[in-house]
């Protein structure tokens, strides 16, 4: 199962849960003289001290999966700006520049459908749709994409300016370009997420570990039951939380795709900047069609 499945909270919760159980079976067949006073408290204080590692890990997973999760917000803004911004850039620099700007808007609008594929795409038909299997996460769109933005970027460098002028414009848009594409490429490599896997499953363990002594520590009744139910229930959803902000671009708490779709709508809104329709059976990776 993918880390990246929020079942994986689920099978969380039931591991949990059978310790419980397993705790309580354990406690039944225990001899009495295991059950004294002395054995109880030095169980319960080894799960105090477990569950309070337990909760300072947790916090400081969520923290930092919350920090990565704004600074990759924060990029997504920084870039959709730089793309406007490189689209003035072009404007200023002539009329010659019009396939670049096109070129331009269609990679924003298909970067946008590709990415956030469980909202509405953006309206048009002008940028080519990446199918499902090339895109099942940012880092596998990327050289999809990367290779329409690359070609924008070859045609920029490809332009004769004919005045100091426009010599000038081209260097300050060649700039921009450059800055998109280092913010993109931090945008994928941020999308990939940091959650070790063996990391994860070792405090999977200590939750189990500590609802296992939790059933072996007091007899299981309903008021118990319903009490480490409800916790356990917590604890998951915890670690649902960490799982969906390590998949910025899934699930319920997803990195909003506002700023792209406002960049878009500003570089169609100038004159000469609405690409002609995307060829039908053209490929995204096409060099020309």
């Amino acid at each position: 199962m993918s880390l990246q499945s929020p079942w994986l909270s689920l099978l969380a919760l039931g591991l949990m849960l059978l310790a419980v159980f397993c705790g309580a079976a354990i406690r039944r067949r225990w001899p009495e003289h295991h059950t004294n006073r002395e054995t109880i408290e030095l169980l319960q204080t080894t799960v105090m001290l477990l569950a309070t590692f337990a909760a300072i890990v947790l916090g400081l997973l969520i923290t930092s999966a919350k920090s990565d999760f704004d600074d990759l917000q924060n990029d997504i803004r920084s870039f959709s700006a730089t793309l406007v911004q490189l689209d003035y850039g072009l404007q200023d620099i002539g009329p010659q520049t019009a396939p670049i700007r096109q070129s331009l808007v269609r990679y924003a609008a298909a970067a946008t459908a590709a990415v956030w594929r469980d909202q509405p795409a953006p309206p048009g038909n002008y940028y080519p749709n990446i199918p499902p299997s090339h895109t099942p996460g940012l880092s596998t769109a990327a050289p999809v994409l990367g290779q329409m933005l690359e070609r924008t970027n070859s045609a920029l460098e490809a332009l004769a300016p004919k005045t100091p002028a426009e010599t000038r414009r081209q260097t300050a848009a060649q700039r921009l370009m450059n800055v998109a594409i280092d913010q993109r490429w931090r945008i994928v490599e941020a999308s990939q997420g940091t959650l070790s896997s063996p990391f994860f499953a070792v405090l999977v363990f200590w939750t189990v570990v500590i609802y296992l002594c939790f059933g072996l520590s007091a007899p299981l009744n309903r008021i118990n039951l319903m009490a480490l139910t409800l916790s356990a229930l917590a604890l998951s959803s915890a670690l649902f939380v960490i799982i969906d902000l390590y998949t910025p671009f899934s699930g319920p708490f997803t990195v909003s795709s506002l700023p792209m779709r406002a960049a878009i709508e500003q570089m169609l809104k100038q004159p000469g900047n609405t690409p002609p329709p995307w060829p039908p059976g053209c490929q995204p990776d096409a060099s020309t069609c």
